[in-house]
């Protein structure tokens, strides 16, 4: 299990590196841009709830293993945070490459457990996505 969750972490920054290179061509939206180094990456966490267990228990073994005050890491910026009804919560995150594994860490220390993980690169595509669309609704 660790060496996967280690393949895991190479791979992502790895896609967040490549995904930066080729969002290049594309002309992000700065309307809710933060500042960010130029070596950021997003990635998706999902944590998934083990249903199995009633969300009291789970929230009291996050809080015996320091998740609440432990995640996010200080200085990593948080880019959305939701509930996925049925799922857990979907946290995406922007943060300098170099602290991967830190976040990586964060998570296997104090989430592990009460949640399953998965992580994905992340970029930024709505200003993308919208633009097409609109183009397409002109009929160009």
């Amino acid at each position: 299990m660790r060496r996967r969750i280690g393949f895991l972490a190479i791979a992502v920054l790895a896609g967040c590196l490549t995904l930066n290179s080729s969002a290049i061509t594309q002309t992000p939206s700065t309307e809710n841009a933060t500042s960010a180094p130029d070596d950021a990456v997003m990635i998706t966490v999902l944590l998934k709830h083990d249903q199995s267990r009633p969300l009291s228990e789970i929230n009291a073994q996050l809080e015996k293993q320091g998740y609440y005050k432990a995640f996010p890491p200080a200085g990593v910026e948080v880019v959305s945070w939701y509930i996925m009804m049925g799922i857990g919560q979907v946290v995406t995150l922007r943060f300098p490459a170099a602290r991967l594994r830190e976040v990586n860490r964060v998570i296997e220390n104090s989430a592990w457990g009460a949640y399953r993980t998965e992580f994905y690169p992340t970029y930024d595509y709505k200003a993308v996505g919208i633009t097409q669309h609109d183009k397409a609704q002109r009929g160009g």
